[in-house]
């Protein structure tokens, strides 16, 4: 049974959580201007998509999922952090929906993920987590926002997820590596997903 946490104990842990939440959706934002690929379809290539499996996989699923819908927040006032210096509710009418829909819910899958195994902090725990969400869940739902939005089949909008494969790949790994090394670093993260 888990003690009742004190007053003081339940207001430190909330800031806490708010805390990691906030700096997790400035990663996020930050991610952004790591140069990106644009593809011939208006979508592209960045960095910022591994912030968002970062969230989950060190966060967890509700405080990762959490950070990335305090980032789309942000993206929705006008700022401009997504990749290629994007903002404005004008963003959630292009063919990246699918994309920003699918973002805060890769995030809860990885962290949930994750979470199954006994060391949710490991590379293989992450990676597993990464692959299925942020490789297979949030391009399968990227190419639906791409077949609403451009003049395409769905079979089309699949194949244009294609380059994003390897990489997403690569992302994984870097996503397993440093969640592994900042388990390593600060073990009572470990203790803190939710």
């Amino acid at each position: 049974m888990i003690p009742p946490q004190r007053p003081y104990q339940r207001s430190k842990t909330l800031e806490r959580n708010i805390a990691m939440i906030a700096l997790f959706a400035a990663l996020i934002a930050a991610l952004a201007f790591v140069p990106a690929l644009t593809l011939l379809n208006g979508v592209p290539i960045s960095a910022q998509s591994m912030g968002i499996m970062l969230a989950g996989a060190i966060l967890g699923p509700k405080r990762g999922a959490l950070a990335v819908l305090l980032f789309l927040a942000l993206v929705a006032l006008g700022l401009p952090i997504l990749s290629g210096g994007r903002g404005g509710l004008g963003v959630f009418m292009g063919p990246t929906i699918g994309y920003l829909i699918a973002f805060p819910i890769g995030a809860f899958v990885v962290g949930w993920i994750a979470g199954r195994f006994r060391n949710p902090m490991s590379i293989t725990a992450v990676v597993t987590g990464t692959v299925i969400s942020g490789i297979f869940l949030v391009n399968f739902i990227g190419a639906l926002g791409m077949w609403a939005k451009l003049d395409t089949t769905f079979t089309g909008a699949l194949m244009m997820t294609t380059p994003f494969l390897l990489g997403d790949a690569i992302k994984a790994v870097l996503t397993g590596i440093i969640t592994a090394a900042v388990a390593q670093a600060r073990p009572s993260l470990i203790k803190q997903r939710a």
